[in-house]
């Protein structure tokens, strides 16, 4: 059943020979479950055993430890203890580079002693590796079980291992885990000297501009295992597509959509065997009569269902996320369950057309154009440590920030089902890039950096055939996601020629045929002549003013968090302010601040008055990355369907505590960054255009809004002033601009410019939108934030719910909007150490209250026995107190 000889087949024929004969991992089995707790390992040099022996239950494991699956060698030896955590300081340095110590040093055996019953006749027992990296040889109860080491990062692993089961059911199971070849010099190019892109791995290991080398380059099971049981019969890869044809509004009567299914089906004994294949779906039952011939594998087609009113899937902030369960079984002479998977899927189309305005693609779903605003992933953490709680909660901040596009960069990882998932539950879609960078494949030189030159490295992996069949592989794994939108080859560079024509021609025609593909990330059929960038710090204006390509795939700036972010990985004596040498005309920065990648500030938080200590730094930080991000988003918001068809910001995460573009570090504490985007992608927002002094409302979503009344608080010359504007509607995918221009408001002789500009946007008496905008003085700078008082407020924290807590604050100050309470960081802490509980999704922070005015922050967390909680409040004019919970 399996890829246990699939080196001999991919060597036997063409690419399509080899995708009918290669059966890959059923995710979901009539009995199956996951072999993660009870593993050891141990350094294969240290062991001059074979794999025969030490997979023999009676084998000593005296002086094995205990070992991490899924994880990587690295995750073990910091679970044990034996390395210290890389994420802190310089302690990365003290980790051994896979470089210089050799293959050997991160060559590691792992083993497990499991039980599992011997099968009674007409049952099969499969063992599946989701991903092991780079390549495994794997040995069950003294037994070899793969002819030849397994390889690639991305292909997943099934074994029929019935005749290898114990017949007292006492297993174990052993592999041998080797690294990638060659490893790479970790020099300090993107991607090291580039060797490391000659395998199908992650490209990032051997270090980039925001992340240090990984020093094991991630070897080891870093995906599940599982054991599964069946009956003669094997199903996988269920392939559900969706047809929705017209265009669709959210809501309910909806027009019929059809559903066509198709599963592979294995026979794995010497007898022809006749059964059904069936699906069960919204209380209907589909079958097809299918007969099997003794070794034979079938794609079998069951005949389209028409399902009448389907509630549609959406992208975030266009309407719900509905998801389908369909579950398909074969059973055996009509009677016999043999095997049965269990598939979610969503009611949903996706196109993509050429915008002849923006010259970009436009996304549409379900006939509804989409207006992208998305970010960036590398993934989550560099070691591979993962879990559906922390990809839910990534996606859930992507979500909250009301972005509607994750892309999955291509020098990571293709991410676990449990990120898709969860991409599938919050309306994000995904554009997923394959296994290729331009930085180590080629389209620049870097010649003092890398070791082998362009043309060489464009031809990168060296194993083409492997790198189609874990292309095939891996859209076998994907295709069901509603979420997932977009292929793409590579980051910034197209895989060989070999390998892309294949993919585009042959793999995804027949295995998918439903989405959009580019082949790569500036693909000119993605943005029209397309670059990309840029990444430092630019004047908030420079979104406005700036235009950009239609569709760019990584835009960014710089995303350090605050003072209790930078104390979890600086040491206390390297809190160092970075500073301006006058004399040597340039910055100075500490040296573990060089290390974890920081990306300079420059002058702009100089704007905000010179930083008295560490802390006040990441505090005007913040104020930087706040406006960093609306502008971005605002100004590409501001812009719909003229200059652009999407954005996609750089980046929103990282995987280490890297100090550049993020909009939370890698312990989950948002920064301001998060709630800057949140500002500016918002579906239906108000704005101002700093460059035009205009005002501008956009809808970017399928609602129609009706009766909107913008109301304006504009603070000049000493004097507030309060300005209405005629009602307005905004048809979906519609923006609005005011006539007012605020120049027109500065007067007299005693001018000062305006400090802060509060927008709402009204609905008869609701406010459904705030913006509150604080802009540079005459000299370009915002000293005058240093002058506004400290204004009364009460705050209130109650608990509506285990898990729900919301903050009210209260600002009793005067009447002018100078009496603010500005930029108020709201928090969750532990009562005793006052640390912050994460992950906590909020609805807003960073928030500043309107004298006379209240605001209100939900707070959502997982509850935690044991730990007694408080709110912690913070702002630019508010000092740090904390806040009793009360319940109701």
């Amino acid at each position: 059943m399996g890829w246990k000889h699939h080196h001999t087949i991919l060597k036997s024929g063409t690419v399509l020979t080899c995708l009918f004969l290669c059966f890959n991992v059923s995710l979901h089995g009539q009995q199956q479950y996951e072999l993660n707790t009870g593993w050891k390992c141990i350094r294969a040099s240290s062991v001059n055993k074979t794999g025969e022996e030490i997979s023999r239950r009676n084998f000593p494991l005296k002086d094995w430890m205990p070992a991490v699956v899924p994880g990587t060698v690295l995750t073990s030896l910091l679970y044990n203890k034996l390395i210290p955590d890389p994420f802190y300081g310089m302690n990365n340095e003290q980790i051994p580079d896979i470089y210089k110590v050799g293959r050997n040093y991160y060559t590691y055996w792992f083993t497990n002693d499991f039980t599992e019953k011997f099968p009674a006749e007409g049952e099969h027992v499969w063992l599946q590796f989701r991903g092991v990296n780079n390549s495994c040889d794997v040995f069950l109860n003294g037994r070899k079980v793969n002819s030849t080491p397994d390889k690639s990062m991305y292909l997943r692993q099934e074994y029929d291992i019935t005749p290898f089961i114990a017949k007292d059911g006492h297993n174990r199971l052993a592999v041998i885990v080797y690294p990638p070849d060659p490893v790479g010099n970790p020099n300090g190019g993107q991607g090291g000297d580039g060797m490391i892109a000659h395998n199908l791995t992650n490209q990032y290991t051997a270090g980039w501009d925001w992340i240090q080398p990984v020093r094991d380059r991630n070897t080891g099971i870093w995906d599940k295992v599982l054991i599964k049981r069946t009956k003669d019969i094997a199903i996988a890869n269920t392939h559900v597509i969706t047809l929705v044809p017209g265009k669709r509004l959210p809501g309910d009567n909806q027009g019929p959509a059809t559903i066509k299914v198709t599963a592979e089906v294995v026979n794995t004994t010497e007898r022809e065997i006749d059964g059904t294949l069936q699906y069960d779906l919204a209380d209907e039952k589909i079958s097809a009569k299918v007969n099997m011939q003794p070794h034979s594998k079938q794609l079998v087609s069951f005949p389209d269902y028409t399902m009448n009113d389907p509630k549609l899937w959406w992208p975030n902030g266009y309407g719900k996320q509905e998801l389908y369960n369909l579950n398909v079984k074969f059973l055996i002479d009509d009677k016999v369950v043999s095997d049965e998977e269990d598939v979610k899927f969503g009611v949903r189309k996706i196109k993509g057309v050429w915008n002849t305005h923006t010259q970009s693609r436009e996304i549409q779903v379900n006939g509804q154009k989409i207006f992208i605003k998305g970010g960036n992933r590398i993934l989550s953490d560099e070691m591979l440590r993962f879990s559906p709680e922390r990809y839910d909660a990534e996606v859930r901040y992507h979500r909250d920030m009301n972005l509607n596009l994750i892309r999955v960069w291509g020098g990571g990882i293709t991410e676990r089902p449990e990120f898709y998932d969860a991409c599938d539950k919050y309306g994000l879609l995904v554009m997923q890039d394959f296994w290729v960078s331009g930085d180590c494949n080629g389209r620049w030189g870097d010649d003092t950096m890398k070791l082998e030159d362009t043309i060489t490295r464009r031809n990168y992996p060296d194993d083409h055939r492997l790198f189609v069949a874990s292309l095939a592989d891996q859209i076998k794994m994907l295709r069901n996601h509603p979420s997932l939108t977009i292929w793409c080859g590579g980051n910034e560079m197209r895989p060989p020629a070999d390998v892309i024509l294949p993919l585009r021609d042959s793999l995804l025609p027949q295995l998918d045929g439903t989405r959009i593909f580019f082949e790569y990330s500036n693909d000119d059929s993605m943005s029209y002549h397309a670059s990309d960038g840029p990444y430092t710090i630019q004047p908030d204006t420079f979104f406005w003013s700036h235009r950009s390509d239609g569709f760019n795939s990584e835009v960014g700036s710089v995303g350090i968090g605050d003072y209790e972010s930078l104390q979890r990985f600086i040491p206390k004596e390297n809190m160092v302010v970075p500073a301006y040498d006058t004399g040597a005309h340039k910055w100075q920065i500490d040296s573990v601040w060089k290390y974890h990648k920081y990306s300079r500030y420059d002058s702009s938080i100089e704007a905000y008055g010179h930083p008295k200590d560490i802390k006040d730094f990441a505090m005007k930080a913040q104020l930087v990355n706040y406006n960093q991000y609306r502008a971005l988003m605002e100004g590409a918001s501001a812009q719909m369907w003229d200059w652009y068809t999407g954005i996609i910001e750089w980046k929103t995460q990282n995987p280490w505590t890297a100090m550049v573009g993020q909009m939370y570090d890698v312990y989950l504490d948002p920064n301001a960054c998060m709630y800057g985007i949140q500002e500016g992608a918002k579906p239906l927002h108000i704005m101002y255009d700093p460059v035009r002094k205009k005002v501008i409302a956009i809808n970017a979503s399928n609602n129609i809004y009706t009766g909107l009344r913008p109301h304006i608080d504009i603070r000049n010359n000493g004097v507030d002033t309060f300005l209405n504007i005629d009602s307005f509607s905004l048809l979906p995918n519609t923006r609005f601009e005011t006539n007012l221009d605020i120049d027109n408001f500065h007067s007299g002789p005693g001018y000062q410019q305006e400090h802060f500009i509060s927008l709402s946007l009204y609905q008869r008496h609701s406010m459904l939108d705030q913006n509150i905008v604080w802009l540079p003085d005459s000299t370009g700078t915002y000293a005058w934030l240093n002058h506004i008082l400290e204004p009364e407020i009460s705050t209130a924290a109650l608990s509506k719910s285990d898990g729900i807590v919301s903050v009210t604050i209260k600002n009793w100050a005067g009447l002018s909007i100078e009496d603010i309470a500005f930029f108020i960081r709201v928090s969750l802490v532990d009562r005793k150490t006052k640390k912050r509980i994460l992950p906590v999704f909020s609805n807003n922070n960073y928030i500043s209250v309107l004298p006379g005015y209240e605001q209100t922050v939900e707070l959502e967390f997982t509850p935690q026995d044991g730990i007694g909680l408080m709110v912690c409040v913070e702002g630019w004019n508010v000092h740090k107190q904390y806040i009793e919970i009360k319940k109701r």
